[in-house]
């Protein structure tokens, strides 16, 4: 973890109840909790990327607790999602809703949510910052019912498009579009319009990496269950563009495992499924996609971070921005 994902860590965790103070063992069980996602660590990305973007505007005295505030939002979506999708881990552990009834989880998760905005409150964000946080809880909510709608209605239906329209809204604005625009509000400047257009590319990009990571990747290094999108029945790009050419009787094969609950899944078929994905060229394909989208994003947002002033930070958050898209985990 670099010395500014600590700090930011430092203060996410300080705006948590402490379990050492604690009236009663119910309640110290119950800070624990909060407290577990973020001191898993994690590379603390979005948060750097509020505050190096703030610093590259001039100004990064008011970004420290807003990137605390994105990290605490990513810790209690990540519980909310792994309960909805009914994940086995994260980064590298089992899944919070794996280790406590899955209420117990779910009650972390909605406190997080409280102390997000009570860090912002408390640290007198600007009303322009609550309003983009604002955006940040409806944009990605709005992309993770389009994803949990199509796997509980079991739709194969879905084109590319269908899925990229998806992405943008559940992962890219948060990954990209807002940690960018953030950093800049938090200055006290207005975002460059560059950064939601570039940023929403090079969040797609993101995603479609993960997606590949999580076939082909190695689960230690990427702190996720290899293949954990299969036995979830996640509609990826990957999967799409296999299923589109796929022989009538392996697509047949392939949605009645994947319409299947995870319980339910043999894993001699997820294994199949896996190995068809690799074999097809589909995870090589999706991986083409990113570079083609990311590059051109990249480039963009280069020419938009030239014009600031802090140039030494205008130049790490480019290279965290390349990382996101140009990483094994």
């Amino acid at each position: 973890m670099t010395p500014l994902a600590r700090e930011i860590q430092r203060t996410l965790l300080a705006a948590l109840p402490d379990p050492e103070a604690a009236p009663r063992p119910e309640l110290a069980a119950y800070a624990r909790l909060l407290r577990d996602y973020p001191e898993r660590g994690g590379k603390m990305l979005r948060g750097r990327l509020v505050v190096l973007t703030a610093r590259a505007y001039g100004d990064d005295t008011a970004a420290l607790e807003v990137a605390a505030a994105l990290e605490l939002f990513q810790n209690w979506v990540l519980i909310h999602d792994d309960i909805e999708d009914d994940s086995d881990e994260r980064r590298g552990r089992p899944a919070l809703h794996r280790l406590v009834p899955m209420p117990l989880a779910l009650n972390a998760g909605d406190a997080l949510h409280a102390a997000m905005w009570r860090l912002l409150a408390e640290a007198g964000a600007r009303r322009k910052v609550l309003l983009e946080f604002a955006d940040l809880v409806e944009t990605t909510a709005s992309g993770q019912h389009l994803d949990l709608s199509w796997t509980l209605e079991g739709r194969f239906d879905l084109t590319p498009d269908d899925y990229l329209e998806m992405v943008r809204r559940k992962a890219a604005y948060y990954t990209a579009v807002a940690p960018l625009r953030l950093g800049a509000l938090a200055a006290g400047r207005m975002p460059d319009p560059v950064f939601a257009s570039a940023g929403l590319e090079l969040g797609v990009a993101f995603q479609i990496v993960d997606d590949v990571l999580n076939l082909e990747g190695d689960p230690e290094a990427y702190g996720k269950e290899a293949a954990g999108d299969l036995w979830e029945g996640k509609r990826t790009l990957i999967l799409l563009d296999w299923l589109a050419d796929a022989e009538p009787d392996e697509r047949a094969r392939a949605e009645a495992l994947l319409r299947k609950p995870r319980a339910e899944k043999d894993p001699a078929e997820v294994a199949w499924l896996h190995e068809r994905l690799i074999a097809s060229g589909a995870v090589a394909r999706a991986r083409e996609r990113a570079r083609r989208m990311a590059e051109p994003a990249l480039a963009e947002l280069e020419q938009a971070f030239a014009a600031l002033p802090g140039q030494d930070a205008a130049r790490e958050a480019l290279d965290l921005l390349a990382a996101l898209v140009w990483r094994e985990r």
